[in-house]
């Protein structure tokens, strides 16, 4: 691996690597493309993005921002906070905005009633139920207010930084926009987190106050593996859907929005489904605990620090036709400065594929590298200072 100095405070090493019995490349939009205005398709192994499409323009969320929703719920229930036995009243305002007078979706709520909340959790996420949701927040936190205070900080912790939310519901409220990319993060999070929510998502109906409503998502009754997880619909910003396949031991997840029909909306994500699981295969870039690279240590003992990523694999997902090389760099920030413990956080792998960045993966130290002797620090500064000066 070849060093480069750019900027005064940034490093970073490029390897270019050339896989004789897998030769990597192409970029993915040279090989798909969809009707949607916004799209995202993610490997939840391995985190390669498999397909972008103006992943990060914001767009009102309708119903998707329930995904929000309910991630406040399961979080709250697995601090202990809330159990699914917990009863929440149905106050006018939850029966009159969310219920059946609003003539929007809703699971029939009767007014002055409490209900069990693994009912409420079952009517947001099944039949997206809009009287479910209010009812949930008021309960939670007062008002619809309060909770969306509590969506947003929560979005933050998770790393969703573009995300806003105004509701619990998703109707139409000012300011209140997601992103493709943070979507699909927010739903592969759930899966991950709570495996013992997630599993409503594939429940296929639900039934409450003697009205059975199926499950809103088109993609559960198409065979391919799918099992979750929710559609949208706003006249601003068209039809939606974050939709998750698992099948073949492979699990993707996808975030379209900006079509022009429900039809549409289905038919766009059973194919950006099928083709991210027909399309690629898995390749292994590093073994487990094999060295990386190596970043520049300034006043060590060595003049450099072997890197690693976590104790597994690193694995990409590659395009199966169309192939031509993939391209690694290492990217950290410098100068590093002696001394450096074993497993300390250095910096991140960032491997694209042609031209799409499809996979970051963070670096440590594979070593510890202790404080060099006096002349060794005097050599490294000296290096340093003609370095930033020819910078």
């Amino acid at each position: 691996m070849r060093a480069f100095y750019v900027g005064s405070l940034f490093r970073s090493v490029f390897a270019s690597l050339f896989l004789a019995a897998a030769c990597i490349g192409g970029n993915a939009q040279d090989m798909f493309d969809t009707k949607a205005k916004q799209a995202f398709l993610v490997d939840a192994d391995t985190g390669t993005i498999l397909y972008a499409k103006d992943p990060d323009t914001p767009f009102p969320p309708a119903s998707l921002a329930k995904l929000m929703t309910m991630e406040v719920v399961f979080n709250a229930i697995r601090k202990g906070q809330l159990s699914l036995d917990d009863e929440f009243y149905v106050s006018e305002n939850a029966w009159r905005t969310g219920g059946a007078p609003s003539r929007t979706s809703t699971m029939f709520a009767a007014l002055g009633s409490s209900i069990r909340l693994e009912d409420l959790i079952q009517g947001v996420i099944v039949q997206s139920a809009n009287d479910g949701c209010i009812i949930i927040a008021e309960g939670m936190a007062g008002s619809e207010e309060n909770f969306a205070q509590l969506m947003n900080e929560r979005a933050r912790e998770l790393g969703l930084t573009k995300s806003v939310f105004k509701n619990s519901t998703g109707l139409p409220a000012e300011g209140q926009v997601v992103t493709a990319r943070e979507l699909a993060k927010l739903a592969n999070h759930m899966w991950r987190e709570y495996p013992e929510f997630y599993k409503y998502y594939s429940q296929p109906d639900f039934t409450w106050n003697k009205i059975t409503q199926r499950n809103r998502n088109p993609l559960l009754g198409m065979n391919i593996g799918a099992d979750g997880l929710k559609t949208g619909f706003t006249e601003e910003s068209g039809y939606a859907i974050v939709g998750s396949v698992n099948r073949d031991g492979r699990r993707t997840f996808v975030a379209l929005s900006g079509l022009e029909s429900d039809k549409l909306r289905a038919e766009e994500a059973r194919r950006i489904l099928d083709w991210g699981m027909r399309a690629f295969q898995k390749i292994t870039i590093f073994d487990a605990g094999e060295a990386v690279g190596e970043a520049k240590v300034y006043g060590g003992e060595k003049s450099g620090v072997a890197l690693r990523g976590d104790a597994g694999p690193l694995s990409i997902f590659v395009p199966t036709f169309n192939r031509d090389r993939l391209i690694a760099r290492i990217v950290y920030d410098g100068p590093i400065i002696a001394p450096v413990e074993e497993g300390r956080r250095i910096g991140s792998l960032k491997v694209w594929i042609g031209d799409t960045l499809s996979q970051e993966t963070p670096l440590f130290a594979a070593e510890s590298v202790g404080v060099g002797q006096l002349h060794q620090r005097f050599f490294d500064a000296v290096e340093e200072l003609a370095i930033g000066w020819l910078r």
